[in-house]
């Protein structure tokens, strides 16, 4: 999920790797992940990179039964002093959520906190926002009544909202978009139509990545002009270093191998 705006990227929420990793789901980008301690390095780089790049990071401890509880990300969408606590999509899922919101309570006082009733299902992830533009996706684990709720806090808050498919595919918009400044979109051929996004406010712009990097168009940008990026996509580089962005590479493998991406791994406050 990407709810908040650079200047807003200061405080984020991850979650450590279980030892029960090798479990989590994957039916998309990945096969499954193979080595636990390769991926609680990457997790520890990627912890690092944002540290270095002057983000405060809480971590919340792990739960072994919860192999996928490491995907903060899915589980609330924080927007201008409001919480919506979704209902995620995957049943298997949904007991990792609690300690999320206790730590999101904890750390921001006075925050209006309300949670989606069924039949509503919404993974953060799901979620991107552009500017004040908001985008989500309508996927196996987001249903229209997921949308409807969210909705109505955008509709509250004087955002718009607007809707996009995603193919069978693809787990979630952020799987294959993501905003690594307030003003560039990334997005995949092939995956996506051309013209799903419509027309964007002026000053904004769509770059579309070859097929064959559809991973790597998910990127976290961060407040001092530097963006995260998943280790082996070229062109996703050359595209960003070419309009001024300095680009941080980490080794995603085993993340990617459980069908997650970089924004997954955080919750920003």
């Amino acid at each position: 999920m990407a709810t908040v705006r650079l200047d807003q990227k200061r405080h984020a929420l991850v979650r450590a790797v279980p030892d029960s990793f090798g479990s989590a789901l994957a039916n998309f980008f990945g096969a499954g992940p193979s080595d636990v301690e390769s991926a609680r390095q990457t997790h520890k780089d990627y912890c690092a990179a944002l540290e270095e790049n002057g983000v405060k990071v809480t971590t919340i401890p792990t739960d072994e039964d919860y192999p996928d509880c490491i995907f903060v990300e899915d589980q609330a969408v924080i927007i201008d002093g409001h919480v919506l606590l979704p209902i995620l999509g995957a049943p298997s899922r949904r007991g990792e959520q609690q300690p999320v919101a206790d730590a999101i309570i904890d750390k921001l006082s006075g925050y209006k906190v309300c949670k989606m009733t069924p039949p509503a299902q919404m993974d953060g992830g799901d979620l991107l926002r552009f500017g004040d533009l908001f985008f989500v996706g309508r996927s196996s684990r987001t249903n229209d009544a997921g949308i409807a709720e969210l909705r109505d806090l955008l509709d509250h808050l004087g955002y718009e909202l607007r809707i996009v498919d995603i193919p069978d595919n693809a787990l979630h918009l952020t799987s294959l978009a993501s905003t690594p400044t307030d003003t560039i979109l990334l997005a995949p051929k092939g995956y996506l139509e051309q013209s799903i996004f419509g027309e964007l406010p002026d000053g904004g712009e769509i770059i579309w990545i070859p097929e064959a990097e559809a991973y790597g168009c998910n990127t976290l940008g961060l407040p001092n002009g530097k963006v995260l990026v998943a280790d082996g996509y070229p062109t996703v580089v050359a595209e960003l270093e070419s309009r001024g962005l300095e680009v941080v590479s980490i080794d995603m493998a085993q993340i990617r191998a459980a069908d997650g991406s970089l924004t997954c791994l955080s919750l920003f406050l």
